[in-house]
């Protein structure tokens, strides 16, 4: 990583390094992460990174802030790149798009033998490292497609986060470099790679059965008015939990129902949108139905940090990626560079790069999803 503030220095310093550090082995794999200050030179930094190293598979993104080492850099410039080189990699460079389809409805381009994965899903790659749009790129929709043509992968990554609206990302995909849709790298079956997501929020009160919906309104949980429960629930909160519950209420969805009990890291975290006072309903960002089980969240940096360190624990990794949410970071944890400094708690200085995300991407429960406040790691064994 480099917080050199031109562009073409900064880039400089990255490759010269990397070079020195894979003395003389091919870079199979090459990651960029770049701050918004540098957005409109990505093209430049994609070009010296590709006459330097000669990867076989380049891909990257703008994010908010930006991780490399046991860093996390927020509100200044830096360039962070990660390569990897050994075997089992054999990485395939995607760029995907959603466009409208000739019948109505929208397709997926740029995914290879999609037609032939859905007629034959034990043809499944093992996993799928993504970086997408949030702006142009319907990833909850192309998830729930990769699941039903590809039941074997794995999706990892996040979303970038470096702009305000559509056109203000960057996304690279080997040479190209563009505004929308989605990149990525395929990696066969025998790529060592596991996924990590922790949650950065904590349940409270007790989980209810969803009862009435209307669309993403919840209207009734356990047959009384979801606001209701709110209302009861914060009466029994002690002060803190209250203030916490003012600054960020969620909601839990449980992965898996037949389980007895839920704690954290049973739920997917979807965040309150608004409210419904007429009948009592709360707008959330999830589609919810009758009978899926429903817990508050609150988020809370003293639990975001045990279940990091819980998810890392026992395993062993020589790199790794990291995508973790803007809503953590400083903002969460009161103090710069958390995650990062996780990581390296658990595995020492190992090579590890990333960004901040407007939505992580990560298996929970077996299937792919779109995350909120957590951090979602690629762990290259």
């Amino acid at each position: 990583m480099s917080e050199h503030p031109v562009a073409a220095h900064a880039v400089g310093e990255i490759a010269g390094q990397i070079l020195e550090d894979l003395d003389g082995a091919p870079a199979d794999l090459v990651f960029v992460f770049v701050s918004p200050h540098f957005a409109g030179t990505t093209e430049d930094v994609v070009g010296v990174l590709r006459a330097v190293l000669e990867p076989r598979a380049l891909v990257g993104s703008t994010h908010a802030a930006v991780v490399g080492g046991g860093r996390e850099v927020e509100g200044t410039p830096a360039i962070s790149v990660w390569a990897a080189s050994g075997a089992g990699l054999d990485p395939q460079v995607l760029q995907l798009d959603v466009v409208p389809g000739e019948h109505g409805g929208a397709d997926l381009v740029g995914w290879p033998g999609l037609d032939v994965a859905l007629a034959d899903p034990e043809g499944a790659a093992s996993t799928l490292l993504l970086l997408a749009d949030p702006f142009t790129f319907p990833v909850d929709g192309v998830l729930r497609v990769l699941g039903a043509a590809r039941p074997g992968l794995q999706v990892i990554g996040g979303m970038a986060s470096a702009a305000a609206g559509p056109g203000g990302n960057r996304l690279v995909a080997d040479a190209t470099v563009t505004d929308r849709g989605a990149v990525g790298v395929l990696l066969g079956p025998g790529a060592p790679v596991d996924a990590v997501v922790a949650q950065g929020c904590r349940p409270v009160g007790q989980p209810f059965v969803v009862t009435a919906v209307d669309g993403n309104h919840v209207v009734a949980l356990g047959g009384r008015p979801t606001l209701e429960r709110l209302e009861e629930l914060a009466r029994s909160m002690s002060e803190e939990d209250r203030e916490q519950l003012l600054r960020g209420l969620h909601v839990g969805l449980v992965v898996d129902e037949r389980n007895a009990e839920f704690s954290q890291g049973d739920f997917l975290v979807r965040n309150v949108l608004g409210a419904r006072e007429a009948d009592g309903a709360l707008r959330v960002g999830a589609s919810v139905d009758v009978g899926q089980t429903l817990q508050f969240q609150i988020r809370d940096a003293r639990a975001a940090d045990a279940d990091l360190r819980a998810a890392l624990a026992g395993r062993a990794a020589a790199g790794s990626l990291l995508f973790t949410c803007t809503g953590r970071g400083e903002r969460l944890f009161g103090h710069p560079d958390h995650d990062a400094t996780v990581v390296h708690d658990a595995f020492g200085a190992i090579p590890v790069a990333g960004g901040f995300c407007a939505g992580e991407l990560g298996p929970v429960g077996g299937t792919n999803h779109v995350h909120g406040f957590t951090a979602s790691l690629a762990l290259f064994r």
